[in-house]
C-alpha cells in the first residue's frame, strides 16, 4: 500500500511533520478507542486483518462515523507504529492540546468562587517520553485538572509518550510548548501554589505543615529525569518539597515521584473536602 494517506501517516513519526500538520499517531486499541470516544479529530484508521477481527465493534463504529479505514499488512503496521509489538490498530488524530490561558481560566473558576481544590502537573525539561506519558496517566488517575509540558520537555505527541499515557492524553487538558516562567506566573495568578518536587532541598513531603499546605490549589513542578530541577527553576516555585527516601535507594524515578506527590495532594484535598462537607 503506497497511498498518499499512508505516506502522510508515516511522516507523522517525525516531530517537525507533526507540528506542521498538527496531527499525530495513536497506536493500539485503547488509545484509538479513547481518541474516538472522547471526541478527538480522527481522520484515518489503519488496521491489520487480525486486529480488524479482534476489534470488530470499534472498527465498525469508526467506519460508520465516516472515517476512512485502511487495511494494511503487518509489515506496514510495524513501520507506522514503531514499537516492538504493534497491536494492529493505529489512528491519525488532530492535536488535542489547549492554550495555557484556557487552563488558567478553568482553574481560576474552580478556585476563586468556591475555593475548590485544583491540581496541575507542570513538566520542566522532562525528556523521556515514557516517563512523561506515565506522569500524564498518573495525573489523569489522580483527577488533576491539567498537565503542562513546558520548555524543552518531550513532545506529548511522541509515539512512546502517547502509548505510555494509555489514553489519558485524551482525558484531561494538556498544554504543550509553553515557557516555564510564563506557566508559573499564569498558574499562580489563577490561584495555584507552585510546589517544586526537589529531592535535594526543602521540607519533606511527610511534614504535617507541608501536607496542610497541599490542601490548597497546587501545581506540582517536576524536573528532568537525570538532574531534576536546577536551582534557578526551583527558585520559581513557592516552595520546594522533597520526597522522603526511607530505604537505600538513591532516588525514585520521575514517574514514581510524580505519583507520590500528586496522590499526596489528592489525599489531603479529598480529606479536607469530606471534612468541610460534614462541617467538622
Amino acid at each position: 500500500m503506497h497511498s498518499p494517506r499512508l505516506k502522510a501517516a508515516r511522516r507523522l513519526n517525525k516531530r517537525a511533520f507533526r507540528q506542521r500538520e498538527r496531527a499525530f499517531l495513536a497506536e493500539g486499541p485503547q488509545a484509538v478507542a479513547e481518541a474516538f470516544h472522547c471526541g478527538a479529530q480522527v481522520t484515518d484508521l489503519f488496521v491489520t486483518v487480525p486486529a480488524r477481527t479482534r476489534h470488530r465493534d470499534l472498527v465498525a463504529a469508526i467506519a460508520a462515523a465516516g472515517i476512512p479505514v485502511h487495511v494494511v499488512s503487518g509489515e506496514v503496521m510495524d513501520e507506522l507504529a514503531q514499537t516492538v509489538t504493534p497491536q494492529g490498530l493505529l489512528a491519525v488524530c488532530g492535536f488535542v492540546d489547549v492554550p495555557l490561558a484556557e487552563v488558567a481560566r478553568a482553574v481560576s473558576a474552580l478556585v476563586a468562587p468556591r475555593a475548590e481544590p485544583a491540581l496541575v502537573a507542570l513538566l520542566a525539561n522532562v525528556r523521556d517520553p515514557g516517563n512523561a506519558g506515565t506522569v500524564l496517566r498518573t495525573a489523569d488517575a489522580a483527577g488533576a485538572h491539567a498537565v503542562v509540558f513546558a520548555d524543552a520537555s518531550v513532545d506529548p505527541y511522541n509515539g512512546k509518550c502517547v502509548r505510555a499515557s494509555a489514553g489519558s492524553l485524551f482525558h484531561l487538558p494538556v498544554v504543550a510548548g509553553t515557557r516555564l516562567e510564563e506557566a508559573v506566573v499564569t498558574l499562580r495568578e489563577a490561584g495555584l501554589r507552585i510546589v517544586a518536587a526537589d529531592g535535594r532541598a526543602g521540607p519533606s513531603l511527610d511534614d504535617p505543615e507541608v501536607q496542610a499546605r497541599l490542601a490548597g490549589p497546587t501545581a506540582w513542578m517536576f524536573g528532568n529525569e537525570a538532574w531534576g530541577l536546577p536551582p534557578e527553576l526551583v527558585a520559581l516555585a513557592d516552595e520546594p518539597v522533597a520526597v522522603p527516601i526511607y530505604g537505600r535507594a538513591e532516588s525514585l524515578n520521575l514517574a514514581a515521584a510524580a505519583a507520590v506527590c500528586l496522590y499526596a495532594s489528592v489525599r489531603v484535598q479529598r480529606v479536607q473536602g469530606v471534612t468541610g462537607q460534614d462541617g467538622t
